[in-house]
C-alpha cells in the first residue's frame, strides 16, 4: 500500500512563527503552503518552498480567506466567483515563488473555513475548480474525502486526490467535527496512529456517535499548527511504515 502524508505549513507571518516547518518537512511527503490569505507572506512562502525543495517534498498551495486575525477559520461572505478569483490570486503568488525556489506547485488544498465551505457547498466548490482549471489545467486538487469539492473536481474532470485527517474527529456523515466542539482535535499521537492503522486495514473511519464510515484516502493530513504536530507526524510515519505502507507523494 502507498499513501501520502501531508501537513499545512508556511503559516507564519512576518516575525510571527507558526509551527515547526523544518522538522515537519522531514516527516511529510507533501506540504500545503499558505499563500498570503489566512497566513504567509513572500519571505515565509519562499523559505518554506526552499526547504521543501531541498527535502524533495511535493508542494501545494493552501489558499484561505484573507483573515489573518481569525487564521482563516471564519467564513467571509463572498460570491462564489469572488472566491474563485481570491483562490487564483493566492495560487498565482505561490506559483511564482515556487519557480524562484526551484520547485513547482502541483496541487491546491483550500484552508480552514474556505475548505469546509467548499466541502459542503457545491456552488463554491465548482467555482474554485473552474478557476483552477482555467489558470492551470495540470493543477490537482486535494479534497477532504467524500465532499462536494471532491465531487465537483470529478465532474469537471480535474485530477483530485482525497485526504483524511490523523488529528481530527469525524461525524457520522463523514464530515469533520467542528473545532468549536469538544473532542474535535486529537492530541494523543498514539491514539491517532492506532486509528489510522485501523482505518488502513478496514477502509472505515471511526466517528463520534455512529458506526465507522467508509472513506477514500490518497493522503493523510497532520496539521502543522499544534504543539504535538511533529511528534504525531513522526509516530504516524513510523507506525505506517512498520505496517508495510509506503509513504510517497500522491502526484509524483
Amino acid at each position: 500500500m502507498r499513501i501520502d502524508l501531508n501537513s499545512d505549513l508556511g503559516e507564519g507571518y512576518g516575525p510571527w512563527v507558526m509551527g515547526q516547518d523544518a522538522p515537519m518537512l522531514d516527516c511529510v511527503t507533501s506540504a500545503n503552503i499558505a499563500c498570503g490569505g489566512h497566513a504567509g507572506d513572500p519571505e515565509t512562502m519562499f523559505k518554506t518552498l526552499c526547504i521543501a525543495a531541498e527535502r524533495g517534498v511535493q508542494v501545494g498551495a493552501h489558499p484561505g480567506y484573507a483573515d489573518r486575525e481569525g487564521f482563516g477559520r471564519r467564513v467571509i461572505p463572498m460570491q462564489p466567483v469572488e472566491v474563485g478569483r481570491m483562490v487564483a490570486a493566492q495560487v498565482g503568488a505561490l506559483t511564482a515563488l515556487a519557480r524562484a525556489a526551484g520547485t513547482r506547485v502541483r496541487y491546491v488544498k483550500p484552508h480552514g473555513a474556505l475548505g469546509n465551505l467548499a466541502a459542503a457547498d457545491r456552488t463554491v466548490a465548482s467555482a474554485i475548480v473552474s478557476m483552477l482549471k482555467a489558470i492551470d489545467s495540470k493543477l490537482a486538487i486535494l479534497a477532504i474525502s467524500g465532499t462536494e469539492l471532491e465531487h465537483a473536481a470529478r465532474e469537471q474532470e480535474v485530477t483530485v486526490f482525497s485526504e483524511i485527517y490523523a488529528d481530527r474527529a469525524y461525524l457520522p456523515n463523514g464530515q469533520l467535527v467542528p473545532r468549536s466542539q469538544a473532542g474535535a482535535i486529537l492530541h494523543d499521537a498514539t491514539e491517532a496512529a492506532d486509528r489510522l492503522v485501523g482505518y488502513l486495514k478496514t477502509g472505515r473511519m471511526p466517528v463520534v456517535g455512529g458506526d465507522p464510515v467508509a472513506l477514500r484516502a490518497d493522503s493523510i493530513c497532520v496539521h502543522g499548527d499544534n504543539p504535538e504536530s511533529v511528534a504525531m507526524a513522526r509516530l504516524v510515519r513510523t507506525r505506517l511504515e512498520a505496517e508495510g505502507v509506503t509513504l510517497a507523494a500522491f502526484a509524483s
